[in-house]
């Protein structure tokens, strides 16, 4: 995916773009209104976060500009602007989505996710399975080869994360958001210390193993034995 982020603030811009590479996605930024018009013009994006107050040009005469171009690439508004009516004036501008300040990382991602797959897949399964691991979310149970595997309620939500989104490099950030619910770094090793108790769990005693780690990056749970397409 490829996106282009609209922000006059260059920290939280470079927060943004940073996170969001680390969940795979590609960013392009425009500092302004009329940079980010003419970048969202002559490039092909997936998604375009758009913050609302910008300099040269505001974000909803940004939108409206584009749509009036007949460009409907999907757009979030991003704005301190968080009232109904200033919701729904910016959904009425060409808005797909509007995300009031402050706000989560991981519901930015997971919004940016949705509107990149418009045409998208259906909604996950109840169980998820990689190889001849299962997690059944119902139940609360996980198992391999059949065999049920113990997991406290932290290890579980852990290993949940990582098997919905199996496959993908899962970051750092993404984990503390999702799984600690946490929005700043604790600068601890408590990721670390979950992850070694989970692997030892659900591959101690099994082939091959599923759950690495990508140095620089975060982690990954993969069956190797799965072709890739």
């Amino acid at each position: 995916m490829k996106i282009l982020i609209v922000e006059d603030d260059l920290e939280a811009a470079a927060y943004l773009a940073k996170a969001f590479r680390e969940a795979g996605i590609v960013c392009d930024h425009a500092s302004d209104g009329e940079s980010g018009l003419f970048m969202a013009s002559e490039n092909a994006y997936d998604v375009l976060v758009v913050d609302r107050m910008l300099p040269r040009r505001d974000g909803l005469s940004l939108i409206t500009e584009l749509r009036r171009k007949d460009i409907h690439t999907p757009v979030l508004i991003l704005s301190a602007l968080g009232q109904v009516d200033d919701r729904v004036t910016g959904l009425r501008a060409g808005g797909d989505d509007y995300l009031p300040k402050p706000y989560a990382f991981s519901e930015l991602l997971a919004r940016v996710e949705v509107l990149g797959r418009r045409k998208g897949a259906p909604e996950q399964d109840m169980v998820y399975r990689v190889g001849d691991l299962e997690l059944d979310r119902l139940s609360h149970s996980v198992r391999r080869q059949g065999k049920e595997i113990p997991l406290q309620p932290r290890e579980f939500r852990l290993l949940e994360y990582l098997m919905k989104n199996a496959g993908q490099v899962v970051t750092r950030t993404m984990l503390l958001e999702n799984v600690w619910d946490y929005h700043f770094d604790p600068q601890t090793n408590v990721i670390d210390v979950h992850v070694s108790r989970l692997r030892s769990k659900i591959e101690k005693d099994f082939d091959p193993p599923l759950l690495r780690t990508i140095r620089g990056a975060g982690y990954m749970i993969k069956d190797d034995r799965t072709t890739d397409a």
